[in-house]
């Protein structure tokens, strides 16, 4: 059985449209990976900034 070019230009446009879809897809999980982590330094840098307010408060 061989494979008509129609038939060929279709399979490699699914195949194109298919891994377009997943990088879309990794760059929206690396998006919100990011945004997690940008979540996460924040929270240390405020814990941080507490502890050391604290810290000059009970020096007062």
């Amino acid at each position: 059985m061989t494979m008509t070019p129609n038939v060929a230009m279709y399979m490699h446009q699914e195949l194109v449209a298919e891994r377009i879809r997943g990088l879309h897809e990794e760059a929206a999980e690396q998006r919100l990976v990011s945004r997690i982590q940008d979540v996460q330094r924040a929270r240390r840098k405020a814990e941080r900034a507490s502890r050391r307010l604290l810290a000059a408060l009970a020096r007062t």
